[in-house]
């Protein structure tokens, strides 16, 4: 079988056992380094990735893609959705009033966003009904005061379906007794739990409820949740169906109130992964220790293979070959971990906080309570095509540095 010389001698030095078991070390732990780089670049990559899915899907399945609203109360907003819905980026709308407040149980007190929606509008907008652990969205009846909450209120308040909590509103009722902040009391119909922040701070009640504690007309909306096919084409599709619709509304979408956190996560992923660069970098770039060791240690070798008829260029791919073996085997190895470790972080962080009875992520920290994972092919394809390029740059000063070797020269003392 024909196998060109310079990868034939190359193979066989990389096999060989050398004399210098220094040289031998110094390969090894350029190896692992590179395993090791290749393997945490993948590794956090994929953490922040889930982020970032985790975030897409929890938070914006909760939290509006976009809302049209205006200054006055909406009277006929079925027309509105349906002719919000002709638009092609739109996927559903519904209807809300949203309120700000405390619920209060017991003493204990905890702000809320209560959200009043329409059940049967609000599912084809809304992740909740598939993050319910007690009862249902289709639970809340108009004028029988139920609200859903989040499972961290409840837990804050040990309370569950059929318990009773009450709204405090930031107004003020004067009654003949004096001026007292208005209530009202509210029965537990459902908890949900979407693993997120927004456990600890969102409820929702009937919109008709919600009209009354806002002293509006029965039907009366505040304004449109929009579902969009796309959320990142949010902004320019909110401004546009602000334009287009007959009337004073004005659009708000989800970059105003999470855009920050997205934009924070996908910085932190940049940086991150340009720190971790420089770890596979180190590792890559120790290729040249290693290979400029070997070459001195082949000095006679090289002389003899130049007096046999070797041309440089056959040297120079010889060392380049020794060198590209190490950063393949190095890549391959952390890349085959990486994915390993990114399928399964996330059950060896559970498994550790069940073993050790602590939470590393809290929700009343951070905005999701478990390590997510996402692995994408193409991160995995870059770092690695990355590494193996900082390898085979790294073996063509050495392997130049070989060819550039006078026989008569090295063969002096031996």
């Amino acid at each position: 079988m024909f196998r060109p010389l310079p990868f034939f001698i190359g193979l066989r030095y990389t096999r060989a056992k050398r004399r210098n078991h220094f040289i031998s070390f110094i390969s090894l732990i350029s190896m692992l380094g590179l395993t090791l780089g290749v393997m945490v670049m993948i590794l956090v990559l994929s953490v922040m990735n889930g982020f970032d899915r985790e975030l897409r899907t929890r938070i914006l399945g909760m939290v509006p893609h976009a809302t049209i609203s205006s200054e006055q109360p909406m009277d006929d907003w079925q027309t509105l959705a349906t002719r919000l819905e002709e638009h092609p980026q739109v996927v559903a709308a519904a209807p809300f009033i949203q309120l700000q407040g405390m619920l209060t149980h017991n003493g204990s007190v905890a702000p809320v966003l209560v959200s009043g929606v329409i059940p049967e509008a609000e599912k084809h907008v809304s992740i909740i009904e598939q993050h319910m652990t007690q009862g249902a969205l289709s639970d809340l009846q108009d004028g029988e005061f139920g609200i859903i909450i989040g499972e961290l209120i409840a837990k804050r308040f040990g309370v569950q379906v059929g318990d009773k909590l009450t709204f405090v509103l930031p107004e003020a009722s004067v009654t003949p007794a004096g001026v007292f902040p208005r209530l009202k009391r509210f029965t537990v119909a459902g908890v949900f739990k979407v693993g997120a922040e927004l456990d600890s701070s969102l409820a929702m009640i009937h919109a008709g409820d919600a009209a009354r504690l806002s002293r509006w007309q029965p039907g009366q909306m505040q304004g449109l949740r929009v579902k969009l096919d796309d959320l990142f084409q949010a902004p320019k599709v909110a401004w546009d169906l602000a334009l287009t619709l007959p009337g004073n509304y004005y659009a708000q979408d989800w970059t105003r109130t999470h855009g920050n956190l997205f934009a924070a996560i996908r910085m932190e992923k940049t940086m991150i992964g340009l720190l971790l660069l420089l770890i596979v970098a180190v590792a890559a770039f120790n290729i040249i220790s290693t290979l400029v060791m070997v070459v001195t240690d082949k000095k006679a070798d090289i002389a003899i293979l130049r007096t046999l008829g070797a041309s440089p260029g056959t040297i120079m791919g010889i060392f380049m070959v020794q060198g590209s073996v190490i950063g393949v085997i190095g890549t391959l190895a952390g890349g085959v971990l990486g994915v390993l470790a990114a399928w399964n972080v996330s059950a060896m962080v559970a498994g550790l906080e069940s073993l050790f009875g602590i939470q590393f992520l809290s929700s009343d920290v951070y905005f999701i309570s478990y390590l997510p994972s996402q692995l994408i092919w193409s991160d995995v394809a870059l770092i690695c095509l990355t590494a193996l390029g900082m390898s085979f740059a790294a073996t063509l000063y050495p392997a130049w540095r070989a060819s550039r070797t006078e026989p008569a020269e090295a063969l002096r003392y031996d």
